[in-house]
């Protein structure tokens, strides 16, 4: 997992409530059994026209004018603001995947579905809750200034806005650790118990040596 320490990055203003995981990566696109590659269906059914199929070339699609992410001042944004309860819905843990494989790196918005804001701490996708007033005040600014982009501290916990204004944010302490270290739940384990780990597996392949992987020629 990438560390988080301080990013900062233009920002683009989602202003929709309730946005669920299922608008984030629509269900067709679950069938892959890989990590990777979902960038390009972040928002499917709002971003392009036609309806997205797994193994499509997204380049020939036709895109919405209409929707936000596709406007020209947005692209290459790397920060999402978005509105309350962000991440409703099925508890797919590929919905972070896909905001980060479009290229964000952090979310701020009133409230998130608990389950998604879970997932996307352990998968490094920063998720920073600040007062309506204050997101109010951030959606203003984006719409006024083409390329505004805002600095996240994950360090010091605080959101930096371009004139210096700073509001701090909460985030629990061990997850704050988890990103700035860039230590997934499988780095915590093996950061933590790799001697553990190692010595089972070479007393394991000692007592039962024909699990051990062969190589045939």
């Amino acid at each position: 997992m990438e560390k988080f320490t301080v990013h900062t990055g233009v920002v683009a203003p989602l202003d929709r409530s309730n946005v669920d995981t299922d608008a984030i990566i629509p269900k067709q696109f679950l069938k892959s059994i890989y990590r990777t590659g979902y960038g390009p269906n972040a928002f499917d059914e709002w971003r392009y026209l036609d309806r997205g199929e797994p193994g499509m070339d997204n380049s020939k699609r036709p895109l919405n004018p209409d929707f936000v992410l596709n406007e020209p001042r947005y692209q290459g944004a790397s920060i999402l603001l978005t509105r309350k309860n962000f991440g409703c819905g099925s508890s797919r843990e590929h919905a972070p995947w896909a905001l980060m494989q479009y290229g964000f790196r952090a979310v701020i918005a009133p409230s998130f579905a608990d389950i998604f804001y879970s997932n996307s701490l352990k998968n490094g996708l920063l998720l920073v809750v600040l007062p309506e007033l204050v997101i109010d005040r951030l959606f203003d600014a984006c719409r006024a200034v083409p390329g505004y982009s805002l600095t996240m501290d994950l360090e010091r916990q605080v959101v930096v806005e371009p004139d210096g204004k700073e509001t701090p944010f909460e985030i629990a302490e061990f997850r704050r650790w988890a990103m700035m270290n860039g230590f997934d739940d499988i780095g915590i384990t093996l950061a933590n118990k790799q001697d553990k780990i190692r010595a089972f597996e070479n007393e394991r392949l000692a007592n039962k040596p024909w699990l051990a992987k062969t190589l045939v020629k």
